[in-house]
């Protein structure tokens, strides 16, 4: 789920907020990401990340994708827009985790800007599916990645690779066991493999209500 958070800001080279509707220059990057400050708190700690090659958009300019990896516990306004998330639904919330951080930064001749979104999963009390659902829900992901793989590097320059150029797998934010869509866009996220292969046993914790995903954490868990 992409949780955008933090305010709408445009910086230009002297430093200095403008408008929107003097910057068209900008408008293919944000077909892809809202422009947003970060928060202001910055903890010591050092998060995993990957950093995407510079991409050229139509008109002049390049972005570039750096995704910052957790899970971390959520910050107070993303456990709170969860707790809404599962209400509307007709479900209660039992946990929130805070995945990754993807941020896009453009860079034009007149302009700079940068767009931060929260990839949260909302434990809520959902049902989970039959065996038999959820390896058709398997089928049609293993169907599909090698074409989303390609997708994806298409808007945003790359599918991660690790150091020896395997693929990161394709985790899905809302889990197949609950009902995750396996081919929707905005449920797949590139994941280093060994931060994925532990993610199934912190989903467990989070759908039983156990700390410390029933706590709020900071607002900004890593340094860059």
């Amino acid at each position: 789920m992409w949780a955008w958070h933090g305010r709408l800001r445009v910086m230009t080279n002297e430093n200095r907020c403008c408008s929107l509707r003097t910057l068209p220059i900008l408008v293919a990057v944000l077909l892809h990401a809202a422009c947003a400050e970060g928060p202001s708190s910055r903890p010591d700690a050092t998060g995993r990340k990957w950093v995407g090659p510079e991409v050229n958009v139509p008109g002049g300019g390049q972005f570039r994708t750096v995704i910052h990896y957790g899970p971390w516990q959520c910050s107070n306004q993303l456990m709170n827009y969860c707790r809404e998330k599962c209400a509307g639904s007709g479900h209660a919330l039992q946990g929130c985790m805070w995945l990754a951080d993807v941020k896009m930064d453009f860079q034009g001749t007149v302009v700079r800007a940068g767009s931060r979104f929260g990839m949260t999963h909302c434990c809520c009390n959902y049902a989970t599916i039959s065996v038999s659902a959820n390896q058709s829900s398997r089928a049609q992901w293993d169907n599909i990645r090698d074409g989303f793989r390609e997708q994806w590097a298409a808007r945003f320059g790359a599918w991660p690779t690790d150091k020896t150029g395997l693929a990161y797998p394709g985790h899905h934010i809302r889990d197949l066991k609950h009902g995750g869509n396996p081919t929707d866009w905005e449920n797949v996220l590139p994941f280093p493999k060994d931060i994925h292969d532990t993610l199934t046993g912190l989903y467990n914790q989070c759908y039983a209500n156990n700390p410390p995903w029933t706590q709020v954490g900071p607002d900004y868990p890593y340094g860059e």
